[in-house]
């Protein structure tokens, strides 16, 4: 196995042993993020009803309108992207969410976006 192969299939056994205690409820969505080399995405998950509450990605059209016109870090999209989560979350009368990393390491741009939802109000 290469270890571009390696490296995606140890990811997602560590995603799947984060999945086995993490599950979000009606009253508490799960905070899934997805990452990938140019992009972040994140979106809040009711696993028992199996819907997706709120979705936001550095791809959206929410998150092109506030960017227009800036020359950005891929961390400062990652802000970016958790500011807009988490205001549309509390739209939705979401206040209170379980953090979903994905194997990914709580660092850099995921530990950006998490920080950044909790600046605006989630608490997780």
């Amino acid at each position: 196995m290469d270890k571009a192969k390696l490296r995606i299939s140890e990811r997602s056994r560590r995603a799947a042993r984060v999945r086995k205690k993490v599950i979000g409820t009606p009253d508490r969505p799960r905070l899934c993020v997805r990452r990938s080399l140019k992009h972040i995405y994140a979106q809040l998950v009711d696993d028992i009803n199996g819907k997706t509450i709120v979705q936001v990605g550095s791809r959206g059209k929410s998150f092109s309108e506030k960017v227009i016109g800036k020359d950005l870090t891929k961390k400062d999209v990652s802000k970016i992207v958790g500011e807009l989560l988490a205001d549309m979350a509390i739209q939705k009368g979401v206040k209170s969410v379980v953090f979903d990393r994905k194997g990914y390491l709580f660092h850099g741009r995921v530990k950006t976006l998490a920080e950044a939802a909790r600046e605006k109000g989630l608490v997780f």
